[in-house]
């Protein structure tokens, strides 16, 4: 399921015709670093990370809807974030990627 909705969400960065080529770039990037994260963490808390990629499918899908609404998109961003609290200590990577990810898809908006 994990793997399934990372390579749904590599596709859609992808095919975004509203994202510049540097921004698809670094979401690939941010994306391949998060799907090696978030298999580490499945290993012991599949639950949480099945949750963090769902609102990173989610946060990429109206952050590259060709007619976005940005309050959508800050609520899916909100959720991405807050999936990844509680982590910061024990899987650092991991709220540093989705961090950066939030980021990204924030500045997407603009």
């Amino acid at each position: 399921m994990i793997k399934r909705t990372i390579s749904e969400i590599k596709d859609r960065i992808q095919r975004a015709g509203s994202i510049k080529e540097e921004s698809k770039s670094k979401l690939l990037g941010l994306l391949s670093t998060l799907k090696c994260e978030i298999e580490e963490l499945s290993k012991t808390k599949a639950e949480h990370a099945k949750s963090i990629a769902g609102f990173t499918d989610i946060s990429t899908y109206e952050a590259t809807r060709e007619d976005r609404n940005p309050e959508l998109l800050k609520l899916s961003i909100e959720g991405l974030s807050s999936s990844v609290k509680g982590f910061e200590t024990s899987h650092p990577k991991l709220s540093e990627i989705v961090n950066s990810i939030c980021l990204t898809l924030s500045n997407l908006g603009i």
